[in-house]
Parts: C-alpha cells; sequence; structure tokens
C-alpha cells in the first residue's frame, strides 16, 4: 500500500520529482525518461508508468534550459516509436502461440476474425487516436500484432501518433508549464491531462453508438 502511495505521490508532483532527478542524473536523465516511454507503450505489463504529464513536465525544463528541447524532440519520439513498434511484434508473437491451438472461450478463430475485422476497418484511426490515452495506447499495438495489422500499415500511423503525442505534450508544457498557476497546482494539472487524454475515447464511442442507432432506427427498403 505504501508502494502505491508513494507512486500516485511522485505522479501528481511529477514536476517536482523530475526536476531532481534532472540534478541528480545529469544526462542520463535522457536514457532513463527514454526507457519509461519505451516500456509505457511497448510493454503489456508496464501501463502504468506516467506518460502525458511526465512530457509535459519534461516541456516545462525545456523551457527553463535544465533539459535540451533539441535532444527531447529526437531520442523521446524514436523511443515512443520503437515501444510502439516493438508491442506489435510481441502481439504477433503471442498470437502465433494463442491461436495456433484448440479454441478457448477468449482465444479461438471468431474472436481473431473480429479482431482483423477491427483492425482492417479502424487500424490507422485506432493506433494514432490511442496513442493520447492512456493503457490503450499499450494494449492497442499489441492486440493489433495479435490481429496480424500488417506493419507497412501499422508503421506510418505508428510514427504520426507517437511523433504527435510526444511533441504536442512536451510543447504543452514549453509554453504553459512555467505559468505560476499551473506550477502551484500541478496536481490539479495531472489529472486534468488524464481527463482530456480520455475524450477521443468517449468522442468514437459515442459515434458509434449514434450510427449503430440509426442503423437500427433505419427503415427497411
Amino acid at each position: 500500500m505504501e508502494f502505491f502511495s508513494q507512486a500516485l505521490d511522485i505522479l501528481l508532483n511529477i514536476d517536482q520529482f523530475l526536476a531532481q532527478q534532472v540534478v541528480l542524473y545529469g544526462p542520463w536523465i535522457y536514457g532513463l525518461i527514454a526507457l519509461i516511454i519505451f516500456c509505457e507503450v511497448g510493454l503489456v505489463v508496464t501501463p502504468f508508468l506516467p506518460g502525458d504529464s511526465m512530457l509535459f513536465a519534461v516541456g516545462a525544463l525545456c523551457a527553463t534550459g535544465a533539459m535540451d528541447l533539441q535532444l527531447v524532440l529526437t531520442l523521446f519520439p524514436l523511443a515512443a516509436v520503437s515501444g510502439d513498434n516493438f508491442n506489435r511484434l510481441m502481439g504477433v508473437w503471442f498470437g502465433q502461440k494463442a491461436f495456433s491451438g484448440k479454441d478457448g472461450p477468449i482465444f479461438n478463430q471468431k474472436n481473431l476474425k473480429k479482431a482483423r475485422d477491427f483492425y482492417e476497418k479502424h487500424g490507422p484511426k485506432a493506433v494514432t487516436i490511442c496513442r493520447f490515452v492512456p493503457f490503450f495506447r499499450t494494449y492497442i499495438p499489441f492486440v493489433a500484432g495479435m490481429a496480424e495489422m500488417k506493419w507497412k500499415t501499422f508503421l506510418p500511423w505508428s510514427i504520426l501518433g507517437g511523433a504527435g503525442w510526444v511533441l504536442s505534450c512536451v510543447f504543452a508544457g514549453f509554453f504553459f508549464g512555467n505559468i505560476p498557476f499551473i506550477k502551484k497546482h500541478f496536481e490539479v494539472v495531472v489529472l486534468f491531462i488524464v481527463g482530456i487524454s480520455v475524450v477521443p475515447v468517449v468522442i468514437e464511442f459515442l459515434k458509434s453508438r449514434s450510427k449503430s442507432r440509426v442503423q437500427v432506427e433505419a427503415p427497411l427498403p
């Protein structure tokens, strides 16, 4: 319980925590943050690692000169895209193992076909938009690999989503992270960022429900 309490405290005060780590580790902090980004999007067992709020805090540190903006915008998108593609590769490997035997309650040919149909129709949108949503950005590429989404289709949208995610969060922190009110109430900003990140999924869900309702209510010809 104490571990989770400490983790939550770090998350809500990640601006102060990162500032301390920059002083403590110097240039090594870039490699550490890149590793965190890679693991958050590249390993299905670590979706709880900080993402949006950490990048926002990094942007704020870049604005003060504590971190190098050019290095951040070069290294961190690379880490995000690499993690995304590694996650997909693990999904391909796991999918081949999971769906090669007898059908089970989850891993069966019916569910595999549903996943393939989904990624064939919505794959590029899912890979790009869900990059901005915690947890979803960890599992979407893995399931894409299980559904055998082609790498040549996956890669450009992975690059677009990964680079767009890092740049938008870092620049938001760069321009707004050092405003006195935001610095004083950073824990509220963190919660706001998490809330905003869920908006794209909510919008897509409402749109899909609206389309389904229209199809059901449409009179037969």
